[in-house]
């Protein structure tokens, strides 16, 4: 399974470029497989972007902008709902992808982090304030 990017190269939109940029770098960094398509060179990529984006997608004047998300030929989202699955740690599930071999996906490396500064507070947890202080 390829994800597919939709997007406009030459865009002269800046909010648009950097909502590209941050999947299409989020996409590199993790080694996920996906093709960028230009809408902006490619009437074909355009048109088959705007025909497959569901109608509760798209925004009142009926052309969705760039970067749309999709799974081969299956709908994945928009740059929000892309930005709020990752922010919820759900990215692999949202792109419709089984997360890396060994780990949950990204929810792992994140909250190996936050687990580090809450080992070293252990020995103390056990112990009243009075005797932490000594």
């Amino acid at each position: 399974m390829v994800i597919k990017v939709f997007v406009a190269t030459s865009s002269g939109s800046i909010a648009i470029r950097k909502k590209q940029q941050e999947v299409v770098g989020f996409l590199e960094a993790n080694k996920i497989d996906f093709k960028e398509l230009d809408i902006a060179g490619d009437e074909d990529n355009r048109r088959w972007m705007r025909e497959n984006v569901p109608g509760e997608k798209k925004p009142q004047n009926g052309i969705p902008l760039p970067p749309q998300i999709f799974n081969e030929e299956q709908y994945c989202g928009d740059f929000d709902s892309f930005f709020s699955a990752k922010e919820e740690n759900i990215i692999y599930s949202f792109l419709g992808l089984a997360p890396p071999p060994g780990s949950q996906g990204t929810e792992k490396a994140e909250d190996s982090g936050e687990n580090e500064g809450q080992d070293e507070n252990r020995e103390d947890a056990g112990n009243p304030p009075e005797a932490q202080q000594n």
